[in-house]
């Protein structure tokens, strides 16, 4: 099933990935960043329905120096997650960092132009190691605050979440390491059910596939 995903997403097609049972039990749709497409991102707000985030890795997010979001909080002085950061009940704290918007955007919010920057993004992220001072780079293509959340993967070895999965499978198939992810929403005001997510990826003819088979795909790759 692994490569069955790998193959689909190095088409420029979508996956959907449920993290794991008693984590969120949830379902995200997964595209490569760098394949996103005004209709893909129509695709996910219509039938996701969640929080459309672009993902990647830790060590490209060091080059440029982007932090987390909480570590801006703290840094600024707003110390909330004194009081709340063993209050996330699936895991540690959020892989949330800054939200954007690329440079040529007007607003930034519509499906042409958050696909705009999700592809630049990636385009960055891709070329991000041979800059010389690629944050001020960053500084040219990008304003901050935007309409594209940023969500920073700390790796498989630290956290499962979809943000570490759908990363490490873009890894996997050997393209730009970003993926754009949204949660599926049910009707009933909930995540949509795993069971529902399998019957909905069949009626779109999409490959389904749970961590824990990427979790196994990547040790088999780092070995």
């Amino acid at each position: 099933m692994i490569e069955e995903a790998i193959e689909e997403i190095k088409k420029g097609n979508p996956v959907l990935i449920f993290d794991a049972e008693g984590r969120e039990e949830e379902t995200d749709i997964v595209f490569a960043s760098q394949f996103v497409t005004p209709e893909k991102i129509r695709f996910m707000r219509k039938e996701g329905g969640g929080l459309i985030c672009t993902t990647l890795p830790i060590r490209i997010a060091k080059i440029f120096g982007l932090p987390y979001l909480h570590e801006i909080f703290y840094k600024s002085g707003y110390k909330i997650f004194d009081y709340v950061s063993e209050k996330v009940r699936y895991d540690s704290l959020p892989a949330f960092s800054i939200t954007i918007n690329h440079v040529d955007n007007y607003t930034g919010i519509s499906d042409r132009e958050r696909a705009k920057t999700i592809v630049e993004f990636a385009r960055f992220v891709s070329s991000v190691e041979n800059m010389e001072n690629p944050m001020a780079e960053f500084g040219r293509r990008f304003i901050s605050p935007g309409h594209v959340h940023l969500l920073i993967s700390s790796g498989l070895e630290r956290r499962k979440g979809h943000t570490e999965l759908s990363t490490a499978i873009m890894e996997l198939a050997g393209i730009v390491p970003s993926a754009t992810i949204v949660e599926i929403l049910g009707d009933d005001g909930y995540s949509l059910r795993k069971e529902d997510a399998i019957k909905f990826a069949e009626s779109h003819n999409l490959i389904f596939i749970e961590g824990k088979d990427i979790i196994k795909g990547w040790q088999e790759w780092s070995e």
